[in-house]
């Protein structure tokens, strides 16, 4: 096919990045991402580009040179399906909260509804393409519903046929351009040829053909699910090490930098820190475990739980960390939060670390000063509020300022590795705190030579005392 025209199901953190950078690169291909939620297409359509709804460095300057031109954002779901050669479907994939597979298992209702959608109002044929971190046999979901609709008495007129693909995403939030337009490889998975080659020829356009790698569609779905839990497995593994050089008076910085150099291990994912979050580390891991036990792999399932178990295991010593080194307690003291989003270069919040530990935080009374450089209020109370409904601003504020932040604070928790915090004027900062103050640095960001010498007792992770 001579593809003309992309739909993308999804205007999210996949959706909107990758279809900005295919507009960059394929300026004769008219792409048109399509979302059901009005306020996030606003978004995306509004003048002042610093109010896109996601934040990523690089992201802003393609939007603005391709919007409008072949790169276009609505919420016509019929008009753009039916004007589609290729569809990408880039919906949210949350963990089911109710019934059979609660907490693990995938919900499938949001990739089942835009199959739906494609099988009503497609023309023609066209390929679908699969972009959701998606479970195992997913692809024979989509199948069954669009096979449905070639059968479809009423169909055979428009003759609609389709190509199904699985080509998931591997960018990093916060480095997701530099992941799009480098990507360390392309998986595309199906056992249609021509349409697999149709979609190589748009990637063709910016990245070399032998990046792309083919597989079945199975094996495409579940190298996603496992390349996630593989990442996440080091980070909790890494934590582990934390806690044991600062029980053994090791550098973790120095453990992870000797580790790193062997080859055969690589120093990527090896900084420690409060835990893994995003929208997928978690997710992906807990269906694994359910897709192992519903296969009888029970040795399998409880091995990969205890990644999880782990990455809770470090928000919790976290907190008893603060509370035994602030006299045993911290009711009523002030504790100035850094950093909210689950990393560095983002504004996604999903499953972050600091959501976890801030609660738990108020749980023994402390209230909470909170700066984050791109994370907005409403979402710190939004997702304050998904945990315990009567957190309110009596119990945390918002600070717009960084020094702000630690007026009058007893400590200072360091949570997202931001770059601006790694030259803060600690000078200043020890004459606006409460003395005797703590820095408790979950990211290691922080010189622990200038926090001490001024005046200021500190806590690192994975240092050793």
């Amino acid at each position: 096919m001579d593809i003309k025209n992309i739909c993308c199901i999804g205007a999210g953190y996949v959706g909107g990045p990758t279809m900005a950078i295919i507009a960059k690169y394929c300026p004769d291909i008219q792409i048109n991402v399509v979302d059901i939620n009005p306020d996030r297409i606003s978004q995306w359509n509004a003048s002042e580009l610093k109010d896109l709804p996601i934040y990523e460095p690089g992201l802003k300057e393609i939007v603005e040179k391709c919007r409008g031109k072949n790169l276009h954002f609505s919420t016509e779901m019929k008009k753009n399906i039916s004007a589609a050669d290729l569809i990408f479907i880039s919906v949210n994939t949350p963990t089911k909260t109710k019934g059979i597979g609660s907490g693990q298992a995938i919900d499938l209702k949001y990739v089942e509804a835009s199959s739906r959608e494609i099988s009503k109002y497609s023309k023609g044929h066209t390929i679908v393409v699969e972009k959701s971190t998606l479970p195992v046999k997913t692809a024979q979901t989509i199948k069954a519903i669009l096979d449905a609709a070639q059968k479809d008495k009423s169909n055979l007129e428009n003759k609609k046929t389709f190509s199904v693909l699985s080509n998931p995403e591997f960018l990093a939030e916060g480095t997701a351009i530099k992941d799009l337009e480098n990507p360390d490889r392309v998986l595309i998975g199906g056992d249609d040829d021509d349409a697999i080659n149709d979609l190589v020829n748009i990637y063709s356009k910016w990245i070399e053909k032998d990046k792309v790698l083919r597989t079945d569609l199975w094996s495409s779905e579940l190298s996603k699910l496992i390349s996630n839990a593989f990442l996440a497995q080091r980070i909790s593994s890494i934590n582990t090490i934390s806690a044991l050089c600062e029980a053994t008076g090791a550098k973790i910085k120095d453990v992870s930098l000797a580790v790193g150099m062997d080859r055969r291990i690589g120093r990527y994912f090896l900084n420690s820190g409060p835990g893994f979050g995003g929208s997928c580390f978690k997710k992906d891991i807990s269906n694994l475990v359910y897709i192992s036990n519903h296969y009888g792999l029970f040795d399998v399932a409880e091995y990969w739980q205890k990644v999880l178990d782990i990455n809770t295991w470090q928000q919790k010593r976290f907190v008893e960390l603060i509370v035994n080194n602030m006299f045993g307690t911290i009711s009523s003291k002030k504790i100035a939060v850094l950093g909210f989003s689950f990393k560095a270069n983002t504004n996604d919040t999903r499953e972050s670390p600091a959501i976890n530990i801030c609660k738990k935080l108020i749980e023994e009374g402390a209230f909470l000063k909170i700066y984050d450089p791109k994370v907005k209020k409403s979402q710190i109370m939004k997702d304050l509020s998904s945990i315990e409904k009567d957190i309110d601003s009596k119990k945390w504020g918002y600070s717009n300022s960084i020094y702000s932040t630690f007026e009058n604070a007893d400590a200072a928790l360091f949570l997202t590795e931001w770059g601006e915090f790694a030259s803060l004027n600690w000078e200043r900062i020890s004459n606006i705190m409460r003395q005797p103050a703590w820095v408790f640095d979950t990211r290691s960001i922080v010189d622990i030579n200038q926090v001490r010498g001024n005046g200021i007792s500190i806590w690192q992770v994975g240092y050793g005392n």
